[in-house]
């Protein structure tokens, strides 16, 4: 007898017997047992026939939805702490505690203090328990408890279906649905009997424990807007709709939409109340739709009417406001001071706010007609001071008499912040095997000179323990030292724009600002001392609540370094990257001006459908030959300070989408492009004789690598494109090794963020960029971007992340690993099979994946 494969008969029955005892276990494991009697488990949802809407916007009418099964079935984790869930022995528990803690509180007496820390106690361990006992143990909320069918739920769900199919225009819409058994078991589960339960089915229960249920939904022909009409007896407000036609968002030829229809009524009564009809409300306005005129077609009727026992729609006027200063203080026998600018009446017990500025932020002004609009604007300027704590504007009518109708009186009333708020922060760090103590402390000061300003001083120390670098004649080998970091800064913020002319009230609705900065760093290690002093002079405004611009005319650092160490030098010299490395301790002098489009309409926490594009532009050294030239077109040091300017330009711009699929489902991905490069010859380190070259200050360059990019990558380390580093005998070297400034920038992200437990949040994420130079290729092959190959050369890396969102702060664990290597000198550059968690395989070099954790506050982005 020939058997293939080896087969044995007593193989074959171990085989057979290991099936069958795998078979029972996944049957013991099924969670149907957490069924009760005639219960069936939703198991699969399904919509059918949808044709002309997206299946999601009819998914999101779903009253029920199965088990959650990605990225972990749900179910299943929930069905693992059922195992060891016991609500006997927890019932218990709750019982023993009340009863041991009323005997405490009955022995405690008639000590308050006692009896109230004890309630404290008991309330808390109560919680506690009744929430296992509700809710299971700590694995079960991590996963979901079974999703028992509801067929009266199903049921409203078809219901509220053919009524939203019929809001948007398929008025022969019909919705069915099913709920059947799924698809047949598998081969095994029907091999061993297996079905849907470890027991037979009691009398009355279906055999089958598991439902599918699937919706059929007709749509029907979609009917179209094919006549639109007005019915608007106060001509004054029919005068100022069709005026405004521009604006409407119904129009002839395009579906019937009620949710449209809501839209254009909520326009509508804000169109009224920007011009005056402080009384207007959307329940004046109705739309008729008759689908009778023709086959597929509704007319739409738009009617205003008119207020009851009114021949027409009152329009306001503001006759005064009066601004509070002070809302919320009482001085008993005292009257608040008035003063009177510009016919409004500033009122206070002590004004301590000028009432110039606070005059510029009002657009509620006397004797013109009441707007909704410059109600919420004035609101949010007053707010955006930062000075005051509240702030609200209410109108009144005066008593009732023929003169005075169609008259508001506003009051604006303000309650001030606290005039000084000071933080402080002392902790420590151990690095190096070395204790380092470091301190913070920062004040805030509103209202400085009168106007509403707000300074902001910091100061910062701390030592901080580190390994000498090599090359250090200043030092031992491996003997750490501690370096020491100093830090002060300084910030005021203007609420208006610092121009040498007036500009009155044209900027008001942009909430303008002028801020200007100041701040001084020295960090000092046995290599080196630097110090960094920057300032800067912004001008800010807003268009929207979303959208914010930044010009900085002036914008000044100078960097210098001493005390650098001959041996440091050395060694950064015969690194392979040591050209720039040595650039970024040089002595420079960096004056720009710069540009900055920032919108946003994501809240912190990140929880909309959102977009975010920032675009930067900066023009770095300008007119630098009018204080740098010395007798040589490429020698711009300032005078013989050793000092060099650069001139440069960098754009940058980066776009973000946050896709919301539910509550607490999104997917976001990112676009980041940068360009850095030099406009002029420079001669390096001003030296005659030395060459030239297009230089930039080291910190303009662009890097990528880090937790706010390519996560799998070292922070400003990927790079530069395909190009593998070499020591001074040809062998490569590890990339990674050093930081790869570029002047190219190119990356992206895709990430996928999902809840896991309480306040512990998921994420699956896949980066991908790099970055390249533009010029001097000679000596790097494979650095430069070309077109032709770019796209070859980025990086990617993928991984996993948890978020731990405490409301106020979230911190964020990324976990990533490579997977396209384009630096790799040996092998594959697809480097994801050599992922070591703690690097065991032991490897070096760019063939090395070791796991990365990157640790942050807040979002990646």
């Amino acid at each position: 007898m020939i058997r293939p494969f080896g087969w044995a008969p007593r193989r074959g029955v171990t085989w057979l017997a290991g099936m069958a005892v795998a078979a029972q276990l996944a049957a013991g494991c099924s969670p149907l047992h957490l069924l009760g009697p005639k219960q069936r488990l939703l198991s699969t949802v399904r919509i059918e026939g949808a044709r002309q809407l997206e299946k999601d916007q009819l998914d999101a009418l779903l009253r029920q939805r199965p088990n959650r099964r990605f990225p972990v079935p749900q179910l299943a984790i929930y069905n693992l702490g059922y195992t060891f869930y016991h609500p006997q022995r927890l019932q218990a528990k709750l019982d023993t505690t009340q009863h041991v803690y009323a005997a405490r509180i009955a022995a405690a007496g008639t000590d308050s203090v006692a009896v109230g820390k004890l309630l404290q106690k008991r309330e808390r361990r109560i919680q506690r328990l009744q929430r296992k006992l509700d809710k299971g143990n700590a694995i079960m909320r991590i996963g979901e408890p079974p999703v028992i069918y509801d067929s009266t739920l199903t049921a409203l769900t078809t219901e509220q279906m053919g009524i939203y199919l019929r809001s948007k225009g398929f008025f022969r819409t019909r919705v069915a649905y099913t709920d059947n058994p799924p698809e047949p078991l598998g081969y095994f589960s029907r091999l061993f009997g297996q079905a849907d339960s470890v027991k037979a089915p009691a009398p009355g229960t279906p055999r089958s424990r598991r439902v599918t249920v699937e919706y059929q939904v007709h749509e029907g022909p979609r009917f179209l807007v094919k006549q639109l009409r007005y019915d608007i007896p106060d001509t004054a407000v029919a005068r100022l709709i069709r005026g405004d036609t521009t604006q409407q968002l119904l129009h002839v030829g395009q579906p019937y939409d009620e949710a449209l229809i809501g839209q254009e009524r909520a326009r509508l009564e804000t169109l009224l109340k920007n011009h005056g009809y402080y009384d207007f409300q959307a329940r004046y306005i109705t739309l008729e739709a008759d689908t009778s005129f023709a086959p597929t077609t509704v007319r739409l009727l738009v009617q205003v009417a008119n207020p009851e026992n009114a021949a027409h729609h009152q329009v306001y006027r503001v006759r005064r406001v009066s601004f509070v200063a002070d809302a919320g203080v009482n001085r008993f026998g005292l009257q608040r001071d008035t003063v009177r600018r510009n016919g409004i009446d500033y009122l206070a017990y002590n004004h301590r706010f000028s009432t110039r500025i606070l005059d510029r932020k009002l657009l509620v002004r006397p004797g013109e007609q009441y707007s909704l609009t410059n109600t919420i604007q004035t609101q949010r300027q007053l707010s955006n001071l930062d000075v005051f704590r509240y702030t609200s504007i209410n109108y009144q009518k005066p008593p009732v008499a023929d003169s005075l109708q169609g008259v508001l009186d506003a009051t604006v009333s303000t309650t001030p912040q606290k005039r000084a708020q000071y933080s402080s922060e002392i902790g420590g760090t151990y690095v190096a095997t070395l204790p380092g103590p470091f301190g913070n402390f920062r004040v805030r000061i509103r209202n400085v000179f009168g106007g509403a300003e707000v300074l902001d001083l910091g100061l910062r120390a701390g030592l901080e323990g580190q390994f000498p670098l090599t090359g250090n004649t200043n030092s031992k080998p491996d003997q750490p030292q501690l370096t020491t970091q100093l830090g002060a800064n300084v910030n005021l913020i203007l609420p208006q724009f610092l121009v040498p002319w007036r500009t009155n009230h044209y900027f008001t609705n942009y909430s303008p600002r002028t801020r200007l900065t100041a701040s001084a760093t020295y960090v000092g290690r046995p290599e080196y001392k630097r110090t960094n002093l920057e300032a800067s002079y912004d001008y800010i405004w807003e268009r929207n609540a979303y959208h914010q611009f930044i010009f900085t005319p002036l914008d000044v650092s100078l960097v210098f370094t001493n005390n650098f160490d001959p041996g440091f030098r050395k060694t950064l010299e015969r690194l392979p990257n040591g050209a720039s490395l040595l650039r970024s301790f040089q002595s420079v002098l960096v004056p720009s001006i710069n540009a900055t489009s920032l919108y946003n309409d994501n809240d912190f926490t990140q929880t909309r459908d959102a977009r975010y594009l920032r675009l930067f532009a900066e023009l770095g050294g300008p007119f630098r030959g009018l204080y740098t030239v010395n007798g040589d077109s490429t020698d711009h040091d300032v005078g013989g300070s050793n000092i060099a300017v650069y001139d440069f330009v960098r754009l940058s711009a980066d776009y973000r989408r946050y896709h919301k699929l539910s509550a607490h489902q999104f997917l976001v991905w990112r676009l980041n492009g940068g360009l850095a490069t030099a406009l002029t010859n420079t001669r390096l380190n001003g030296r005659a004789g030395q060459p030239t070259a297009f230089i930039i200050p080291y910190d303009r360059y662009v890097f990528a690598g880090g937790g706010s990019s390519v996560r799998a990558w070292y922070p400003r380390r990927l790079g530069t494109g395909g190009y593998i580093p070499r020591d001074k005998d040809g062998n490569p070297t590890d990339a990674e090794t050093f930081e790869q400034p570029g002047e190219v920038l190119l990356e992206g992200s895709v990430e996928y963020r999902f809840p896991l437990y309480d306040f512990i949040n998921g994420a699956v994420f896949t980066d991908f960029g790099n970055v390249w130079a533009l010029r001097g290729g000679a000596g790097r092959p494979g650095s430069t971007f070309e077109f032709n190959r770019f796209y070859r050369e980025f990086a990617v890396g993928s991984g996993l992340g948890l978020r731990f969102d405490f409301t106020f702060l979230i911190v964020r664990l990324d976990f990533a690993a490579k997977v396209y290597n384009p630096v790799v000198t040996q092998g594959s550059k697809f480097v994801l099979p050599n992922v070591s968690v703690f690097n065991l395989n032991k490897q070096d070099g760019s063939e090395a994946n070791p796991v990365r954790l990157n640790i942050g506050i807040g979002y990646p982005f």
